[in-house]
């Protein structure tokens, strides 16, 4: 008879793989701040940065919390949203869609952060983690503020100069 896997085991399995993604989006950051072309955009990218690592810092404080090691566990749907992301990079090099489609990559980003962010915290509540679960919260505020802002700054700015 298969191992029975359980609750702890899916949050453990979820948290290496954020945790993976989150130290893919500190490499990637950079990239996309260096190729934005909208002032508002590449600050946008660099305060994010600096909110990334911070995520990465909380998870650490949740492995900890549970007393398992601070290991990543490959994302391929990360992957493949940054090599979209990469994509756009090249193929709209030089023209005045670049930094909407950057912000589409971006967000992109967000809403994959924001399923994990949001499950994990539900799942840490139900396990009884109230801090971990604090923790995941926080994090899943600041996504869902960044999710917002690359709205924001689509709408007032990057999709006219685009169209």
């Amino acid at each position: 008879m298969p191992n029975e896997k359980t609750l702890d085991d899916l949050f453990l399995d979820t948290l290496k793989d954020i945790y993976y993604a989150e130290k893919q989006i500190v490499k990637t950051l950079p990239k996309m701040a260096k190729a934005a072309t909208a002032p508002e955009l590449k600050a946008g990218f660099e305060k994010h940065l600096e909110e990334t690592e911070g995520h990465v810092e909380r998870l650490e404080q949740i492995f900890e919390l549970i007393g398992k090691p601070a290991r990543g566990k490959t994302c391929d749907a990360i992957l493949g949203i940054i090599e979209e992301g990469k994509s756009i990079i090249e193929d709209f090099k030089g023209t005045p869609a670049l930094d909407a489609g950057l912000v589409s990559a971006a967000q992109a980003v967000e809403h994959y952060e924001i399923a994990r962010y949001g499950t994990l915290k539900t799942w840490a509540q139900q396990l009884g983690m109230t801090e971990a679960a604090g923790l995941l919260d926080a994090t899943l505020k600041e996504e869902v503020a960044t999710d917002k802002k690359l709205s924001q700054v689509a709408e007032s700015n990057v999709n006219r100069k685009a169209a």
